[in-house]
């Protein structure tokens, strides 16, 4: 049912873009035939939901979700002056993110609650967005600027195909190899480093969530243990990657883990929730027996690393790298 809210939100939002739209109709002298120069030139590219046409040259992206905004730092695609971040937490750009390019940029609250009428004062030439679970998100942003789409979030996928066919409809297949090539070769010389150091651990990442533990395969940590070719526990790999929930009774289940990495957020909030975590498992003699709690290798790392982007991948790498081999 429509709440009272909702649909003013909404109001709001048309009455908005009709505004906008008016404007640029209402313009008749050589800046307006600048602009409609500059807007025609554009490709048509396919993407999940059909056809869209992209501009050849934005110059004011934005992405709709941070690791939006991160595939298009690293594609070299320039970016508007105020961009999205979480709003359940959140107050500034992962720190994980390059944060050159970010010094003079302006975050606002996007997600989950979508902030249409930030967007359209944003004014943006281009949003690649992510989201595209969400059909009626993917269906309102063309009203606000010309927007490629894809789902980013479905479970069990790797996130570099979508990466790869972003960058292809941004004219920024060289950009996307270029990363690609230093990821691997990364990749290769932390393998290297393992081998020469003769260790072979069984990881696995854990979450604390309604009083269970969850062994689970989601996103770009099950990704970096692949590339690494890492032994994951199997409770992780469990229902296609969805994994295995332990109850306090079965936490003994956890012992055939060496090394273990937990995720929390990166405002003092999340840090502090992640400290009463910690301290609540460990009352429990099956969690504090587990080979990774008693050889002090449970490792700590930023959520947004989980969802898939590339400054998240080489920073999980990098959280790997440490807890293995330094």
């Amino acid at each position: 049912m429509r709440t009272r809210s909702m649909l003013s939100s909404q109001w709001v939002f048309a009455a908005a873009v009709v505004v906008l739209m008016a404007g640029c109709a209402a313009e008749s002298d050589g800046s307006t035939q600048e602009t409609s120069s500059s807007a025609s030139s554009t490709r048509t590219v396919q993407s999940e939901f059909g056809e869209v046409e992209l501009p050849t040259d934005p110059q004011r992206a934005l992405g709709m979700y941070t690791t939006d905004l991160d595939i298009l730092l690293t594609l070299g695609v320039p970016i508007a002056d105020e961009q999205p971040i979480r709003g359940d937490g959140w107050t500034t750009f992962p720190e994980f993110f390059p944060q050159e390019p970010l010094e003079d940029v302006k975050p606002f609250k996007n997600y989950p609650e979508y902030n249409y009428e930030k967007l359209l004062e944003v004014a943006p030439d281009l949003i690649l967005n992510g989201l595209g679970y969400d059909k009626e998100l993917v269906k309102r942003l063309p009203d606000i600027a010309p927007t490629y789409s894809v789902d980013a979030f479905k479970e069990g996928f790797d996130w570099r195909d979508t990466f790869e066919s972003t960058a292809e409809a941004l004219g920024k297949t060289a950009e996307y190899e270029e990363w690609m090539t230093e990821y691997e070769t990364k990749v290769e010389e932390v393998k290297a480093r393992i081998e020469d150091a003769g260790i072979d651990p069984v990881v696995a990442g854990v979450t604390y969530w309604e009083g269970k533990v969850v062994v689970d395969c989601y996103g770009v940590p099950c990704l970096v243990f692949e590339d690494l070719g890492l032994r994951t526990s199997p409770l992780g790999m469990a229902d296609n990657g969805i994994g295995t929930e332990l109850s306090s009774e079965r936490y003994e289940e956890l012992h055939g883990i060496d090394v273990a990495f937990m995720y929390s957020g990166q405002d003092d909030a999340s840090q502090k929730q992640h400290e009463d975590t910690l301290a609540t498992l460990s009352e429990n003699d099956l969690w504090a027996e587990a080979a990774f709690i008693e050889n002090d290798e449970l490792h700590n790392y930023d959520m947004e690393m989980v969802y898939g982007s590339p400054s998240g991948q080489w920073a999980f790498l990098e959280v790997v790298e440490q807890a293995l081999l330094d």
